[in-house]
This record gives C-alpha cells, sequence and structure tokens, in this order.
C-alpha cells in the first residue's frame, strides 16, 4: 500500500527554515484541523513547505489520547555531553517551515502560531545550500565543513521504505508518517578555529575543502574501515567513523539527515541538527551512543530539542483526537 507522506522530510530542503515547538492548552483536534487548512493555504501559494510533528506529550493522557500514540514515540532523553535546557526542549506540537528567504519563513510561523503558546523555536540556513556529487543535499556547517554525504538517497523509495517511513506496529493513522530527532546544538566556533585544519581533518574525519573522507575517495565514496583497524588514516574517535563505522550491523542504525545551521550571536551559534527514521532508538539514538567520548565533543554542547513523530497528513492524525 503507498501512504501519503508530509513535505518536508524527503523533499529538497529549503535554503531557510524556522522550527517552533508549541504546548496545547485544549482543543488539539481543531487546532490540527485550522493548521491544515492554513498550511494548505500557504503550500497551494508556493512561499513555503511546512511540516507538522507532534511529541509524546501530546498522548500524555490531558486529550484522551492516552495509549494512541505512535509506538516508539517517547520524550528526548539526555545523552553523555548534554546539558539540556527545560525551556529548549519537548512540547506537544512542531512546526517546521523551510522557504527560500528567512523573512517568509517568519512570515508564516507567525500566521500560524496565532494563539498558540510557543514553547521555544530557532531559526536555521544552510549555508552554500548545495548536493554532493551523487545529486544528495549538502550544506557547509560553521566548523567549515560539509555535510550531507553519507546521507541515504531520499530518492530511493525503498531505501526510504526501509529507514525512513513507519510501519508495521503502528496505529493504522500513523502508517506512513515518520520520527524526528531535532537537537540544538552550540557550538564552540572561537575555540575550533583556533586548531590547525589538519587537526580539525582528523576530528571529523573529512577534508574540509572538498567533504572527502581521510579514508580514501571523493565525498560519497562507499569505504569501509576494514583496512584501518587502528585508525592510521581515520582516527577511532573521529566523528565519521563514531557516526557510521560502516559494518554490515551498523547499516540499519543509518538515519536520513536534513539539518541547519543557526546563529543568534557570537556567543550563541551552532546547529539545529534534524534526522528521520523509521525508529529513533535504533536510528538516532544508536548512532549517539557511538558518538560517546569522540573528539568532537569538546567542542559541542546539546542544550534542546525533542523526538517528534510526523504524521503522513495532519488530517490523518486530526481524526483520531477525540472532539
Amino acid at each position: 500500500m503507498v501512504h501519503p507522506h508530509q513535505p518536508g522530510v524527503v523533499t529538497a530542503p529549503e535554503e531557510f527554515a524556522v522550527f517552533a515547538a508549541f504546548d496545547l492548552d485544549a482543543d488539539p483536534a481543531g487546532v490540527l484541523r485550522r493548521l491544515d487548512e492554513r498550511i494548505a493555504a500557504v503550500h497551494r501559494a508556493g512561499t513555503a513547505t511546512v511540516t507538522v510533528a507532534v511529541g509524546a506529550s501530546l498522548f500524555d493522557g490531558r486529550f484522551g489520547l492516552a495509549g494512541a500514540g505512535p509506538r516508539l514515540l517517547t520524550a528526548m532523553p539526555a545523552f553523555p555531553n548534554d546539558v539540556l535546557s527545560a525551556d529548549s526542549c519537548h512540547g506537544d506540537l512542531l512546526l517546521q517551515i523551510g522557504a527560500t528567504r528567512a523573512e517568509t519563513a517568519a512570515a508564516v510561523l507567525a500566521d500560524l502560531g496565532k494563539g498558540l503558546r510557543r514553547r521555544w523555536e530557532s531559526a536555521g540556513f544552510r549555508k552554500e545550500n548545495t548536493t554532493t556529487a551523487a545529486g544528495r543535499p549538502s550544506t557547509r556547517n560553521l566548523f567549515g565543513f560539509r555535510e550531507g554525504a553519507g546521507n541515504p538517497d531520499p530518492a530511493d523509495a525503498g531505501l526510504m521504505e526501509r529507514l525512513v517511513w513507519a510501519g508495521d506496529g503502528e496505529p493504522s493513522w500513523a502508517a506512513g508518517g515518520t520520527y524526528a530527532v531535532v537537537r540544538l546544538i552550540r557550538f564552540a566556533v572561537g575555540l575550533w578555529s583556533r586548531d590547525a585544519p589538519a587537526r580539525q581533518e582528523e576530528i571529523v574525519g573529512r577534508h574540509r575543502a572538498d567533504g572527502a573522507p581521510l579514508a580514501g575517495g571523493p565525498e560519497d565514496a562507499e569505504f569501509d574501515y576494514a583496512a584501518d583497524p587502528d585508525g592510521a588514516l581515520t582516527s577511532v574517535d573521529a566523528h565519521i567513523r563514531r557516526a557510521n563505522p560502516r559494518t554490515p550491523e551498523s547499516e540499519q542504525h543509518r538515519i536520513l539527515r536534513r539539518s541547519y545551521s543557526y546563529r543568534r550571536s557570537e556567543a550563541d551559534q551552532g546547529l539545529i541538527f534534524v534526522c528521520f527514521q523509521r525508529d529513533p532508538e535504533l536510528g538516532f539514538a544508536a548512532a549517539q551512543r557511538r558518538l560517546a567520548g569522540e573528539a568532537l565533543d569538546h567542542y559541542v554542547l546539546p542544550f534542546g530539542g525533542g523526538y517528534w513523530f510526523v504524521p503522513p497528513t495532519v488530517t490523518a492524525l486530526a481524526a483520531v483526537i477525540p472532539g
């Protein structure tokens, strides 16, 4: 069976985006129906791409939804190296709004968020929003390194069914949705810039100029670490190696990344890490546990975000909410 999917997951990322979480006080079905109508108008106008997701707290019993939530949806836990701020985490509802201009994304959020209690928000941009040689979305983060290589191909429908879209064991309304992880990560850009480029490349595991892996080959090269067990080419605590050790076992842990940089001030800038997967424990959490103790830990501080579920359509979720 072919399921519908919201935009903003496998569609090409916009150059700018804003993420905003809300706490609902009453009538979530009405809120979702009103949002669905307004979002449809935004999409018809072609001004922005809006993706709606819900947090585990929506199903806590306040609205008669206890037990009706996605099977694997939980609140995001704290991981090693996290310093989470309560006012920058979680929420009943998340809006991801992408546009070609930052002002457009902000204006759409202002309209859609009317009457809702905002918990947190973060605006992002994709510096040098391009594609890899294989045509996959890529960007350059504020540490100066390209991101996007190694991502599963969002144009491969079979691969997305296996890694991204939820199905077996989920409530019928959730089939064709996906689990999203959003992480707000502050970068120590000044500290990072004091390291020599060669040291930066050792920490990441890729060349800064073109994203080519230190293991050899072009940016999108298929490689493994079997010939480099001691880390002579790619350090054993390099980010690329910890995040995806490229073993047969780690294949099931792959996630679809769609991240944005943010900059609020020189002291507060970094990454809005965003990823989608069929199972957040098997995907993001498994990779996150491998990253504990990586060399990059010294330069990053995760402080917010959450786990979310992106329903296949907003109406699919609204239909199961009492009222």
